[in-house]
């Protein structure tokens, strides 16, 4: 009896662990099935480990950006829209990471939970339309000059992206066998997105962050009058202005980024003042753009000196942004204070779209988002000048960003006011050079774009 009882325990014992087993499998299906379908070593999709058997991936109009034809990849006729997209629609080998053909690969061969890869004749797998528009894609990407860099416009209201591109690129169709040993570092970073992964010194564009804090935490801090005679000492050091401007205002000293007044302003904040208004404007987090993470910004005043936060403050020091989060603040700024995070991928059959929604990790105050558009708008108004934005209601900040053993970084960035056209944009030129000179004339090169798509 006791020999039957052992020999019935073990069978239920193996009878348990059949089903864990299987459980265990089911569940694995489930969740990976997708990653295993989409593997590279699949020849059913893939040839010599390049994406073969795929839907086509498509601009917002429905012009194809890349597609199958007789089991191999095919990509748009035009050269330039090739170079300018690579970095959204990504590489059939799979190196750019945040490249639809890479996120949303399972999506493309045309893999669902039920059927697997079972598809109809003639079927190479689903299509993915994209937000971007071809012509503004191309504009942005020449407006770069053969430079690094990058620039993304999206709608503030709505969040989608209508370019973004990153530089350096290549053709994916005539791929340089030397891009490892290239003279200068000419691909250096090739395979990153900047606009997602990218993060830069962001120079006087961070004035803006500054002027916040003091909007919140400095009393009448835009009925003061300040004084720079060139530089702010802290100190035994100072912080060296682009000019001697005398007395100005709160609004002056933005017009004109006057490093002596937000240097002074930084100082008077102090660390934790700072340190927590850009906690509260989002640097330092992720953002999901289509199911593509972003890199997150760094800021880092612990235990810094006054000299460092008079930098800081001004957008030095060690302070790095991400051109996305840039993006989202002038965004935020323009639409009252609500941030909608960017979307790149407008259709498709994956079940979980990161479509433009709200992102609550900007917490900007209506208030706030008010005055600063009218500081903004004030800038390019008394400033830069309104002819360097024909017909655009622009507001914006620019910014040339001090770096070691190199030119500044060219930035800009601002927004429409018009109604009908809610556009924000950032430009980042690696190293090129003033912000006003180089990056705003980029800027409106794809805002005019945009201008003449919509009507």
């Amino acid at each position: 009896m006791n020999t039957i009882t052992r020999r019935a325990s073990v069978l239920y014992v193996l009878i348990a662990a059949f089903f864990v087993g299987l459980g265990f499998l089911l569940y694995s299906f489930i969740a990976d099935g997708s990653t295993w379908a989409s593997s590279r070593l699949n020849t059913h999709v893939f040839t010599n480990r390049q994406l073969a058997a795929a839907g086509a991936v498509l601009d917002r109009s429905g012009k194809v950006l890349v597609e199958t034809k007789d089991g191999k990849r095919v990509w748009t006729s035009d050269g330039t829209l090739r170079k300018a997209a690579l970095h959204v629609v990504g590489d059939a080998e799979g190196y750019i990471s945040t490249g639809v053909q890479t996120l949303y690969r399972s999506s493309l061969i045309g893999y669902n939970f039920v059927n697997g890869l079972y598809r109809s004749a003639g079927s190479s797998g689903n299509n993915v339309r994209l937000t971007i528009d071809s012509e503004v894609q191309k504009t942005a990407y020449n407006a770069l000059s053969g430079g690094k860099g990058t620039i993304c416009a999206y709608n503030y209201k709505t969040g989608e992206v209508l370019c973004m591109v990153s530089a350096p690129t290549y053709d994916p169709v005539y791929k340089p066998r030397s891009m490892n040993t290239a003279p200068g570092g000419a691909y250096d970073g090739v395979y990153m997105n900047r606009f997602l992964n990218g993060v830069f010194t962001p120079g006087s564009t961070f004035k803006v962050v500054t002027a916040i804090c003091a909007l919140d935490n400095i009393p009448g801090v835009r009925k003061r009058s300040f004084t720079c005679t060139g530089s702010y000492k802290i100190g035994g050091s100072a912080v060296k202005c682009n000019g001697v401007h005398g007395k100005l205002s709160f609004e002056r000293a933005l017009n004109v980024s006057c490093n002596s007044v937000f240097a002074e302003l930084a100082k008077e904040l102090g660390n934790d003042k700072l340190t927590a208004t850009v906690r509260q404007l989002g640097f330092g987090k992720n953002v999901k753009v289509s199911g593509a993470l972003t890199t997150k910004s760094s800021f880092d005043l612990h235990d810094a000196a006054a000299i460092d936060r008079g930098w800081a403050g001004i957008g030095q020091h060690t302070t790095l942004v991400n051109p996305c989060q840039m993006l989202m603040l002038a965004g935020a700024i323009a639409n009252g204070g609500t941030a909608i995070t960017p979307y790149v991928v407008a259709d498709s059959s994956k079940l979980l779209d990161f479509k433009g929604q709200i992102n609550k990790n900007i917490q900007l105050s209506e208030t706030d988002a008010k005055v600063m558009r009218k500081l903004m708008r004030s800038n390019v108004e008394n400033y830069y000048g309104d002819r360097r934005f024909p017909n655009l209601q622009f507001c914006g900040k620019t910014g040339s960003a001090e770096v070691i053993g190199g030119r500044s970084h060219a930035w800009f960035f601002g927004f429409s006011l018009r109604e009908d056209l809610p556009v924000a944009i950032v430009v980042c030129l690696e190293n090129g050079g003033i912000g006003l000179n180089n990056a705003v004339p980029a800027a409106n090169k794809v805002l005019q774009a945009i201008l003449k798509m919509k009507n």
